[in-house]
């Protein structure tokens, strides 16, 4: 969870919209193997970068999406990628980009229960992966 207001919050109140989460992954990666705009370009190949408080059937605030750098060139890329998205959707008439674009909060990691959340319901969360992510809400 991250961008929200309180420390160490649970999966119950980030579903209550109140505490101003969002459910997130905190990505280690070696940008010498895989640059940022390839994370960037994963992300909004999986995302539909127009939907408000939702992801494919989940619905609710700790369901926006959002990029959140961590350094200055990472802001740099992120800024410069969400610049052509903008200009791809909008020429295209799909509607304004809606996916944050903020710098990193304190990120918490979810309870134990709700790791691996894929891999526990048959779904394959394997590196390069191409199936489509099946969502339960």
């Amino acid at each position: 969870y991250t961008q929200g207001a309180i420390q160490r919050p649970n999966y119950e109140q980030v579903c209550s919209g109140t505490t101003g989460h969002t459910e997130a992954i905190q990505l280690i990666y070696d940008p010498n193997e895989c640059s940022y705009e390839r994370l960037l370009n994963a992300l909004f190949n999986t995302i539909n970068p127009t939907l408000v408080n939702r992801v494919n059937n989940d619905m609710g605030t700790q369901y926006r999406h959002g990029v959140y750098p961590h350094t200055n060139e990472q802001q740099i890329a992120a800024d410069s990628f969400f610049e052509t998205l903008r200009n791809k959707y909008e020429t295209r008439g799909e509607g304004p980009i809606v996916t944050e674009l903020k710098d990193a909060a304190v990120f918490w990691p979810a309870e134990n229960y709700h790791q691996r959340y894929l891999e526990k319901r048959g779904q394959s969360a394997e590196k390069d992966c191409e199936e489509k992510v099946r969502c339960y809400g």
